[in-house]
């Protein structure tokens, strides 16, 4: 019996599917709904990675994962790096491309539990912390020495979500993104919500207009390097990260 090969037809048909459901403004408003009411739960609080909290929702730890696997970034920069959960999610993906692949996470303030947790993991081996504000001159410059010539590098911005600061990262780690590779930039859908939807139990309550999709867009008119990735985006109805995943298409 002889199977047809429809790889590539499957291929073709989510893809569309998926750009189709990204311009599905009805069920993105549903979806948006459902995840206000899982924040009275912690929703994104409640996952961990290899044993650490990785404060993700999953569909961003699934698109993250693919991102990764298809560009095989040589070095991973995360602003923000809270519990080390996602860093190790990174550094575990690195780990599983082979190669010397490694994180950079940056953090204002990792505190000395946190710190120990991922100093101690089985992947700290492919972890590089710095303590520092993400964009202050000395922690970019710690960041650019780290980065061995010819990488290919990605960033993921996760760290203060207002407007300013994130544009600021923007700006800052941009340059840094090789052709081919990502910037991620989380949090984004604030910038879909109405004041009322927007979810309060946050240390840093954010609202539309101060926030990483208007950073985004700030960015975006700045640039030519960057494109949003319309078929990975569309996908993200049930994620903190919709229209964040930016992939860079120039030198």
């Amino acid at each position: 019996m002889t199977v047809n090969d429809d790889r590539a037809e499957f291929k073709a048909h989510t893809e569309a599917q998926a750009r189709a459901l990204g311009k599905d403004g009805a069920t993105f408003k549903r979806a948006t709904e459902t995840l206000t009411d899982l924040d009275r739960y912690d929703y994104s609080y409640l996952w961990t990675w290899m044993g650490l909290p990785i404060i993700q929702m999953p569909a961003d730890i699934i698109a993250t994962q693919e991102v990764i696997w298809k560009t095989r970034p040589d070095v991973i920069i995360e602003t923000g790096v809270a519990r080390g959960g996602s860093v190790i999610f990174q550094a575990a993906m690195l780990q599983l491309l082979g190669g010397d692949g490694f994180v950079i996470g940056v953090d204002i303030d990792i505190r000395a539990h946190n710190r120990e947790a991922i100093e101690s993991h089985p992947f700290a081996d492919r972890v590089k912390l710095i303590e520092g504000g993400s964009w202050d001159d000395a922690t970019l410059e710690q960041v650019q020495d780290l980065i061995p010539e010819g990488s290919r590098v990605m960033a993921i911005l996760d760290s203060d979500h207002s407007r300013a600061h994130v544009l600021a990262e923007l700006r800052a780690y941009g340059p840094m993104v090789t052709e081919g590779c990502y910037m991620v930039v989380a949090d984004t859908l604030v910038g879909h919500m109405t004041e009322e939807d927007t979810p309060q139990n946050r240390s840093q309550i954010l609202f539309k207009g101060n926030d990483p999709l208007s950073a985004r867009d700030d960015y975006m008119a700045e640039t030519d390097r960057f494109l949003v990735d319309e078929t990975l985006n569309g996908k993200l109805v049930l994620s903190s990260s919709p229209g964040g995943y930016l992939k860079c298409v120039k030198p």
